[in-house]
């Protein structure tokens, strides 16, 4: 995506910077002071699905938002490594040499699962707030399919260029993300419509499906001891309840709420909702 065409317009531009963390050239939003909070959003978002939550965050606690290698306006420094386990190891990299410890990793879907591995990777101590997370896997015929048929997709040449004109008109995007469970407003899915239109986007969230591999991140749920909240919305038809549900049964040290009539972008349809499930999770000191 173009940067010089979108920071005019993009939510939190003034606080966007670029670093070279390798492979990938990061795009990060540094906003506040105070303890250290990470957002990471989920597969084909960027920073921008934090927009209406970030304002209940920045009056206490530091707020970095980070856009996911190759999706937004982060460079994808190396096509193979866009799945969760590389994914991961970058980030906690690129967070390393930041000199960032987040104390809190909030992340939206497949952004919790790498939360949770990052969690694992760093040496900082934090705890991990899931939002629809996605750690289960697709069901059913689904679970052979779609990784599938991302796999072959993400190969074929110029797949990423038809998928943006197929996917990127408006109809459709609005289509994809009522199936979701969530009604998003016409400013906030116009955004939406942009990346769906834009190849490399496209591409590296198809670079993310083909490579995403849950099972030894699930297989290890008994045994991770990091802190952690699991928040679901009733209406989320793109990961059920009781997903997080039996995630949260399985690691040690987690808990589990549901929140009524959302669907799976509930902290873009309602970030006041939102932000009050996570206030009392965010009891942080003063240290930062």
């Amino acid at each position: 995506m173009n940067w010089q065409q979108a920071q005019h317009y993009w939510p939190f531009a003034q606080y966007s910077q670029f670093t070279l963390q390798k492979p990938h050239l990061w795009h990060i939003q540094d906003i506040g002071t105070g303890p250290v909070i990470l957002l990471i959003h989920g597969a084909g978002s960027t920073t921008h699905s934090w927009q209406h939550l970030v304002p209940f965050l920045t009056d206490r606690y530091r707020v970095i938002m980070v856009d996911l290698p190759g999706q937004g306006f982060t460079r994808l420094g190396a096509q193979q490594r866009c799945g969760l386990d590389h994914m991961a190891e970058d980030l906690t990299s690129c967070l390393i040499a930041l000199n960032l410890a987040p104390r809190v990793i909030i992340g939206h879907s497949a952004g919790a699962a790498i939360a949770l591995r990052i969690a694992e990777l760093a040496k900082f101590d934090c705890k991990v707030i899931g939002i629809n997370a996605a750690l289960d896997h697709f069901r059913g015929v689904a679970g052979v399919l779609f990784p599938l048929l991302a796999k072959a997709i993400a190969n074929l040449p110029f797949s990423s260029s038809v998928l943006s004109k197929i996917a990127g008109h408006d109809h459709r995007v609005h289509r994809i993300l009522k199936g979701t469970g969530s009604d998003l407003a016409a400013a906030d899915l116009e955004f939406y419509q942009e990346l769906m239109r834009n190849r490399s986007h496209i591409g590296a969230t198809m670079q993310m499906m083909a490579q995403w591999n849950l099972e030894p991140l699930l297989a290890r749920l008994p045994s991770l001891q990091t802190e952690t909240h699991l928040i679901a919305s009733s209406n989320d038809l793109a990961v059920p309840c009781a997903t997080s549900q039996k995630a949260a049964a399985l690691l040690p040290n987690a808990e589990y709420q549901i929140l009524p009539d959302l669907g799976h972008l509930a902290h873009e349809e309602d970030a006041a909702a939102i932000a009050n499930c996570i206030a009392p999770l965010l009891d942080l000191g003063d240290a930062s």
